[in-house]
């Protein structure tokens, strides 16, 4: 029986663990025609006799992690193979590696050869009227496309709306802490600009003129980029990230930096907690997503729109959370190039909006190959919602989640827990048959029974290994969140996954795919609740969807709070859900209901 393993080594040799595994079944010398391998292949770096610190009690506690058991002639067999790549690790560790350099593997959600689709890119908006105002502030909540409609019809100026949004980031921004850089003097420049260019005739797009907001995790040259974290809050990067620029070519007024989560996880940055504008004194979950204070800040018609991004949620839950539209477009859709990475096969950058179709605008100006970020593949995005009524698309929903409380039977026998479920069941058999008053044909479907929630681990790995060096210079100490769902634990606690299991995670990936491809050959879209099982497997599957209000719901604190209501569509076909909901929102007024607001004590940062 092997003897009890010391703390100490346990924990000395636990980062070896996934090298142990691996040098174990490699043969003492590499095979025929091979150059270099492992450090089981050339007996460490000084040769048979320079002295191995890895002992034998660390090799038996690596195995019980790994779920291995060696025999005593195994373990000696590997050991110098698991010191030689210590030898490695130590070696790499020194490498200076950007953070903004890649892996050299790319994840694509069309797999194995599949045919992408053939779209011939066209926008083809379809703002039917403008809106009356007698002051710039009625135009707070207007959308993005009325208010370029606007300009454009030289009703205003791009000037006069973007004094509006930055008087009132000034005076709602504070308390709701969705501001971290007020970029005035830049926002006054393009406005001015893009009114002479509209003077002129010269229309750069729907979006022309309209001001918006950048989650801040966006490169932006001259103007600080903080990630939301204590240890970047003074970073300069010296160039935009290409959603910057694709938007200011588009003639879009970048108003301010919006707040992000601490490395984009959660609300909590190093401001505070960014609030939900329906519930701003609420200051635990706040608006809820790493892109809290883009969805804050469009819900509080702070910003025309603004950009969020999403690895597991973060477009969908703030977007919900605050009642407004937002759309996670398919993986490999907009270029990543200037935007922090958690998890590169993972991260999706995409719009949130107060109307459906704004989504579909600044898809529209943000998509498509910039030849840097090598996972964006060349797929026209072509929208023209009339093409198709809702009559003539397959649309499935999941029947079992818009009848659950989602709430996983936690209320137990609670009246007022059960009574929230009935609201919430009614809301949404309300939006269903709404949906069905348009001419969807729903149908019951189910997905892929799969374990999708094992394979969190490719976003916890990626994500340890995005911030390593912050992680081994003790930098995650200085942020706000130290808890056990925070990112210092988790960046700590990934060190613990073992290479192996990784890229198996990776190949047990693939499956999901292919059974998500295979159920989306059925369907065209999807319904289903925010809160659906579905928004792991698509965010592991590159799926696009959107979400939009579909009615109000109290919470157990008597508060009155938005809810919304998610489509979801095949890879590349964007236009699909945001069809579907686009139709929805038309047909009801959820979305013209916005919250009440109060000014706050102080101002944001202000930046050039």
């Amino acid at each position: 029986m092997k003897k009890q393993t010391n703390r100490r080594n346990f924990l000395r040799m636990i980062p070896l663990a996934g090298a142990a595994a691996a040098a174990s079944k490699l043969p003492a010398q590499p095979p025929a025609g091979a150059t270099g391998g492992t450090g089981a292949g050339r007996q460490g770096r000084g040769g048979n006799n320079a002295p191995v610190r890895v002992k034998k009690d660390s090799m038996h506690a690596a195995e019980e992690l790994m779920g291995l058991e060696l025999t005593d002639a195994q373990e000696e067999m590997a050991l110098r193979g698991v010191d030689g790549n210590l030898s490695s690790y130590e070696n790499l560790r020194k490498i200076d590696i950007p953070l903004d350099t890649d892996p050299a593997m790319w994840f694509h959600p069309a797999y194995g050869g599949r045919k992408l689709p053939k779209t011939t890119p066209a926008f083809v908006p379809t703002v039917a009227k403008l809106p009356p105002f007698k002051q710039p502030e009625d135009l707070a909540f207007a959308t993005a496309l009325e208010l370029g409609a606007l300009i454009r019809a030289k009703k205003i100026t791009s000037t006069a709306i973007t004094k509006m949004y930055l008087d009132r980031l000034k005076r709602y921004g504070p308390n709701l802490l969705c501001v971290v850089t007020l970029t005035e003097e830049l926002a006054l420049e393009q406005a001015a600009k893009a009114d002479k260019e509209v003077a002129a005739g010269k229309i750069r797009g729907p979006l022309h003129g309209v001001p918006w907001g950048a989650k801040d995790l966006f490169a932006t040259k001259g103007i600080k980029t903080t990630w939301g974290a204590e240890p970047y809050r003074d970073q300069m990067i010296p160039y935009d990230a290409h959603v910057v620029d694709r938007l200011r070519e588009g003639g879009a007024v970048l108003v301010a930096k919006l707040s992000m989560g601490a490395l984009a996880q959660g609300g909590r940055w190093f401001g505070g907690m960014t609030r939900d504008p329906w519930e701003p004194d609420e200051t635990q979950q706040g608006s809820s997503g790493s892109s809290a204070g883009s969805a804050a800040a469009t819900s509080a018609g702070l910003v025309g729109f603004a950009l969020g991004t999403e690895t597991l949620g973060s477009i969908v839950s703030p977007s919900s959370r605050c009642g407004v539209s937002g759309l996670r477009p398919t993986y490999g859709r907009v270029s990543r190039y200037g935007a922090m990475g958690l998890s590169w096969s993972m991260d999706k950058i995409g719009p949130i909006a107060r109307g459906v179709e704004d989504c579909a605008a600044v898809l529209n100006a943000i998509y498509g190959p910039d030849g840097r970020d090598l996972t964006v593949t060349t797929v026209g995005f072509n929208w023209n919602p009339a093409a198709m009524p809702l009559a003539k698309m397959r649309i499935g929903y999941i029947k079992s989640e818009f009848e659950g409380g989602q709430g996983g039977g936690r209320g137990g026998n609670n009246p007022q827990f059960a009574a929230l479920v009935a609201e919430r069941r009614k809301m949404y058999e309300d939006a269903l048959d709404q949906l069905r008053k348009l001419g969807a044909n729903l149908q019951e479907m189910k997905l892929p029974e799969f374990d999708s929630g094992s394979l969190r681990i490719i976003l916890n790995a990626e994500a340890a290994a995005a911030f390593d060096d912050l992680t081994r210079s003790g930098g995650v100490n200085q942020l706000s969140g130290q808890g056990r769902g925070d990112w210092p634990n988790a960046f700590r606690t990934a060190r613990f996954i073992p290479a192996v299991e990784y890229i198996r995670a990776q190949r047990a990936r693939t499956l999901l795919m292919r059974q998500m491809d295979e159920l989306m050959s059925k369907w065209d879209v999807f319904v289903t609740p925010t809160g659906s099982a579905s928004l792991t497997v698509t965010n592991l599957t590159g799926h696009p969807a959107c979400v939009v209000p579909c009615g109000f719901i109290k919470n157990a604190a008597g508060v009155t709070l938005p809810q919304n209501i998610m489509f979801t569509g095949g890879l590349y076909d964007e236009a699909a859900p945001l069809r579907v909901a686009m139709a929805y929102q038309r047909a009801t007024d959820w979305n013209t209901k916005h919250p009440t607001l109060r000014e706050g004590p102080a101002s944001p940062e202000k930046s050039a």
